[in-house]
């Protein structure tokens, strides 16, 4: 009942919330989130060993993956794979909980998508089981809110740094890294962008910029301060991936590349009098 008080704004419960609020201190030191984070010392559980498990279960064949794969957490890949039939299930992918999708592009290389892995837990706990499964290359292409004016879309955003507003970074990285999460190899990240602005032909309308993000856990909890406080760090889109995936690639000295993309004009972080639900964009 207190619980569907507060949802409905029951002002004693929210009066009381308020109160509490205000005399909670900033300080994260006894935090579990900071507690006990021994970030050299091996993980007692393994992905290798879940994944054997789960290949004998299942009996599955020990095969990798391909060696380059891509983080579809919107899903459009892999649901355009299935329906173009272009796409193959991958017979090794032991995975519980997503399908891994094995396309075949013009030159021969073949590149592995798992769609909706939605939130930095999740990316990052299948970002572990695809490195340990023949992964030498991870993409991370998704769809995110806009902070900074980009122009008109559509554009792609080459993450060279993201900000820490989550949970699962600070298990692979301590808090002094800082607030932000370089990418891993920026050089990396470098050859790319002159990769794809070269691949983009000229006047097709669609731009490249390189900056930084916000990944959230939260993104019903984007507050008014909180966006101006990203903006202020010149921050240009706000993800839920990019900060953990990259320190889970900085810890474990993989390549990791988050990319967001802009297909429409909506602007989800201006206000709007409407109640009609919008799509997301960047």
């Amino acid at each position: 009942m207190e619980g569907f008080r507060l949802a409905c704004g029951d002002r004693r419960v929210t009066d009381d919330l308020t109160t509490q609020l205000a005399g909670a201190t900033s300080s994260t030191v006894g935090m579990p989130l900071f507690r006990a984070k021994c970030h050299a010392e091996p993980s007692v559980f393994r992905p290798e060993h879940l994944l054997r498990e789960a290949r004998r279960q299942r009996a599955l064949p020990d095969r990798d993956v391909p060696a380059i794969c891509v983080l579809d957490p919107d899903g459009d890949l892999a649901r355009y794979g299935t329906r173009s039939g272009l796409a193959q299930p991958s017979p090794g992918w032991a995975c519980y909980h997503t399908e891994l999708s094995e396309f075949a592009l013009g030159d021969g290389t073949v590149v592995g998508v798992v769609g909706n892995a939605v939130g930095a837990p999740f990316a990052v706990m299948v970002a572990e089981q695809l490195f340990a499964s023949g992964c030498r290359l991870l993409i991370s292409i998704t769809s995110a809110g806009r902070i900074a004016d980009l122009g008109a879309p559509p554009y792609v955003v080459l993450i060279d740094r993201a900000l820490r507003d989550e949970g699962t970074s600070y298990h692979y990285l301590p808090p002094e890294v800082g607030d932000f999460v370089p990418a891993p190899n920026l050089a990396l990240i470098a050859q790319v962008e002159t990769e794809v602005r070269a691949a983009l032909q000229s006047g097709c309308g669609t731009s490249v910029h390189r900056g930084a993000t916000w990944t959230t856990d939260a993104p019903y909890r984007e507050t008014e301060a909180a966006i101006a406080d990203a903006r202020a760090r010149g921050v240009l889109a706000v993800e839920m991936e990019a900060s953990a995936l990259y320190a889970f690639a900085m810890a474990q000295n993989v390549p990791v590349i988050c990319s967001p993309t802009s297909r429409t004009p909506w602007d989800s972080r201006q206000a709007t009098t409407s109640r009609k639900a919008k799509p997301k964009a960047l």
